[in-house]
């Protein structure tokens, strides 16, 4: 077994025997060297983003001081849903080493397909008012774009 992949598999052990949430596992690693790890922390955290990704992510970007973690390779012991897949696209990680995918998730429950098959459709409930103020926030945030490092 992969080194990395084994010690997301020992995360995710441990988050299910700690009963903190679903089977997952995540490993980040830059220069070959692990620099954060995490699991599923749903339940421990009553947080439904606490997913062994996000948790991971976050721990890494205080780890290394930026949100910028292009360069690291993130492992994790599934196939990261869309929720994952946004943090994982805004941190700038390139490559992903996953063990099961959705269908073996699907197995537990755990369906990422029924959120992705509609990502880019509007949710029925959803609605958009007062636009007009959110020119105001860009302009806001334009002025003081310089000082803002992304």
């Amino acid at each position: 077994m992969n080194k990395f992949m084994e010690t997301a598999y020992k995360e995710a052990l441990d988050g299910v025997c700690k009963k903190h949430g679903g089977p997952f596992g995540a490993v980040m690693v830059k220069d070959n060297k692990i620099i954060a790890k995490g699991h599923n922390e749903v339940l421990l955290r009553h947080d439904p983003t606490a997913h062994a990704e996000t948790v991971t992510i976050r721990k890494a970007c205080k780890k290394l001081n930026t949100i910028d973690l292009s360069g690291c390779v993130l492992y994790v012991t599934s196939k990261p849903c869309p929720m994952c897949k946004g943090a994982i696209q805004w941190s700038r990680i390139k490559d992903v080493v996953f063990s099961g995918d959705y269908e073996d998730a699907k197995k537990l429950d755990f369906d990422d397909l029924l959120f992705s098959d509609g990502f880019d459709e509007e949710d029925d409930h959803w609605s958009q008012v007062d636009q007009e103020h959110f020119d105001k926030l860009i302009n806001a945030f334009e002025s003081c774009r310089k000082e803002i490092k992304y």
